[in-house]
């Protein structure tokens, strides 16, 4: 499924056009990007959007330098992986110095799931071991090897989870099954995964590998507690596995203090497996798996040779090393360590102030927006997080919600994001959220009354709108009819919501 932002004529939105392969963003009310520029979109009409949640432009969009790189190197040469090239070699080094030591051969790829997939081989290569432990609620890429161990789209279809995958309770110390204030969640959580072990153990099953992102993206903007990986890293070697280090959404320098994510959990964690992609070539398709001389001898032993086509090619190396010295030479490290600390005191605030928020949760360009219905017992504000990220983007900027309620809005814009833009976005996220409290009655019991939103069952794909009062109101009265939205309750609160 693609994920466009897009705006199509009504009848290819309700006919076959984009139907059955597209998912649309905004689906309700799409927008047509026709151009981009640092933390900027901006649609047909010209009007600017602030990108919040795109971290595949990671040095942001159409960044020059990373231009100028492609162009000349596509003037020059593009093949194959099959020759001899100063950029193949030249990245490689500058890639895995930014690693522990340990971490040293890198095999080049074209995306995300491909790093993975080609993970997952080199773990079972390893020891022969097959089986896979995974975090509840992940999500680690499309193809079928992946969807085998990303409880986030195996739960929501019809494939049962296979015999040799193993889920773990995702360390997610909010709403998970061990809390902040538990004694040792991290202990608690890592001894789910020594149990898992164990069972498997007992059943004649033997583990390859666990398999984890740094921090969980789709699960929710999860920061694992201090201390977990290492015990769990500690469980699976014990096992014969391997740790593999999903940095896919969260690496180069996204956490700022740290270029990994990993790196921040302490130095003694070193992950055995490090995967890594989309914001890699800044919205080319470049990725890569960087592993153990041990590990990567073991794999060509089976005398299956690796080969991608298209894999560390001049032009993906040369992005990917101008990517690299944008980072440095703009210091976007220290930006993410700057204007995180700014947005998090920004929303800390306003969680102070709005009973919606339940919990603030992230680090350096990475954080989280937990919406509940009831502080006390953590209520997923589902609907209400669906009706924030359409109002959001009418005020032109734009967010989005995930995790396995899809309550939580991610934070984790391009990595030129300013303090400007994070007042601009508090700012507004502030005024909607004090209209929204307002309806719904949360201001004076902190609980948002179960008769004001509409109960009627919506496709999954689909989001829900709550009162809705844009100037394209009567355009979107169709597309509340249509996701299953009733409709009189929602002109009552629409009425009640306009100022």
């Amino acid at each position: 499924m693609c994920e466009l932002y897009c705006k199509q004529d009504t009848l290819a939105l309700r006919g076959k056009h984009i139907g059955p392969s597209c998912k649309v963003f905004f689906a309700a009310d799409p927008i047509k990007i026709m151009r981009a520029q640092g933390q900027y979109m901006f649609d047909e009409k010209g009007e600017r959007y602030l990108d919040c949640i795109n971290n595949v432009a990671h040095v942001g969009h159409c960044h020059p330098e990373v231009v100028k790189a492609a162009t000349k190197q596509m003037e020059l040469l593009n093949t194959n992986s099959r020759f001899l090239h100063d950029n193949i070699v030249e990245y490689a080094k500058r890639l895995t110095a930014t690693l522990p030591q340990p971490l040293s051969v890198c095999y080049f790829t074209n995306s995300g799931s491909e790093a993975n997939d080609l993970a997952l081989r080199l773990a079972r290569q390893f020891r022969g071991h097959q089986d896979v432990i995974t975090l509840d609620h992940a999500y680690h890429g499309h193809l079928s090897s992946l969807i085998e161990i990303s409880p986030y789209k195996f739960r929501k279809g019809k494939d049962v989870k296979k015999e040799f995958v193993h889920v773990a309770p995702s360390p997610d110390t909010y709403r998970g099954k061990y809390r902040e204030d538990h004694e040792d969640a991290a202990t608690a959580y890592a001894d789910e995964v020594k149990k898992i072990i164990e069972d498997a153990h007992r059943s004649g099953r033997k583990i390859a590998a666990f398999i984890a992102e740094s921090m969980q993206s789709c699960g929710g903007q999860i920061i694992p507690p201090a201390g977990y990986f290492q015990k769990v890293a500690e469980h699976v070697h014990n096992a014969g596995g391997v740790f593999i280090a999903d940095e896919v959404q969260v690496g180069f320098g996204r956490v700022g203090k740290h270029f990994w994510s990993f790196q921040m959990y302490g130095e003694d964690f070193i992950p055995d497996i490090v995967t890594m992609g989309k914001p890699m070539g800044n919205g080319h398709p470049l990725s890569c798996v960087v592993t153990t001389k041990e590990i990567a001898e073991a794999f060509s032993s089976s005398g299956m040779e690796y080969f991608n086509t298209y894999g560390g090619n001049p032009v993906s190396c040369a992005v990917g090393l101008a990517v690299l010295d944008v980072i440095e030479n703009e210091n976007l490290q220290g930006n993410a360590v700057r204007v995180g600390n700014y947005l998090t005191e920004l929303l800390d605030e306003q969680k102070a102030k709005h009973p919606l928020i339940g919990d603030i949760r992230g680090v350096g360009l990475f954080i989280g927006i937990d919406l509940v219905k009831d502080h006390e017992k953590r209520t997923p504000a589902t609907a209400e997080a669906q009706h924030i990220i359409y109002k959001m983007k009418e005020k032109g900027v734009l967010l989005s919600a995930d995790g396995p309620h899809r309550n939580v809005l991610k934070i984790k814009p391009p990595m030129c994001f300013t303090e400007e833009d994070a007042k601009f976005m508090v700012d507004h996220l502030d005024g909607i959220l004090t209209a929204l409290e307002e309806v719904m009655g949360t201001k004076n019991d902190s609980v948002i009354s179960e008769n004001t939103v509409c109960r009627t069952k919506v496709p999954k794909e689909v989001h829900v709108e709550l009162p809705n009062h844009s100037a394209t109101e009567s355009r979107e009265n169709d597309s509340r009819k249509r996701n299953g939205v009733c409709s009189d309750q929602h002109a009552l609160l629409s009425k009640r919501l306009k100022t």
